[in-house]
């Protein structure tokens, strides 16, 4: 029996994945956080920020959690584009797991795996990971990358102990031995 190559589990697609965590008000002025997921979330509380940072941290979560699969649809697809509107494309290319958080709103979080088409035109989306593509590349080619930096990669939002703009090699530092330091000036009426 001969199996055609669109009948292997590789190329069946599955319905791309999507977790919203929303924050939601009440009347006596608490909130609370839910997940479309069934996951332990905690009761409700006046601590806002507390469960703010706990909405987001549970986002990223699932994003860890989740391994991007690469015969995944794309979710956005699934529900008719609406995260970009007006911007018409083709779904196409790799899938990338995003996180969409709108900082103004500040209430929604939603982890989606979506096409690598879609991505770019959904507002406020950041990639958080990519599909590992079907072919591996040879061992040959392995050993030619790059050996990774010896420090670790700092986030775009701080500076590293040594940044790009330093020069390499150790500082020098002054004793406090090599001489007096420098006196104040006084200002006049002090």
């Amino acid at each position: 029996m001969t199996i055609a190559p669109s009948d292997t589990p590789a190329s069946v697609r599955v319905p791309g994945r999507g977790w919203t965590v929303r924050l939601t008000g009440h009347s006596d002025r608490s909130a609370s956080v839910t997940c479309t997921a069934t996951c332990r979330m905690p009761g409700r509380s006046r601590d806002i920020a507390a469960l703010r940072r706990f909405a987001a941290q549970h986002a990223v979560a699932h994003a860890r959690a989740a391994t991007v699969r690469p015969n995944a649809s794309c979710h956005c697809r699934a529900e008719r584009c609406e995260a970009h509107p007006g911007e018409t494309s083709h779904c196409a290319g790799g899938v990338v797991m995003i996180l969409r958080h709108d900082p103004v709103v500040g209430r929604v979080w939603i982890v989606e795996e979506v096409c690598e088409t879609c991505a770019p035109l959904i507002a406020h989306a950041r990639v958080l990971a990519r599909a590992e593509t079907s072919g591996r590349a040879a061992p040959a080619t392995r050993s030619a990358q790059v050996a990774p930096p010896a420090r670790p990669v700092v986030p775009s939002l701080f500076s590293s102990a040594a940044g790009p703009f330093e020069p390499e090699g150790p500082k020098e530092r002054r004793s406090r031995r090599d001489g007096p330091r420098p006196r104040r000036r006084s200002r006049p009426g002090n």
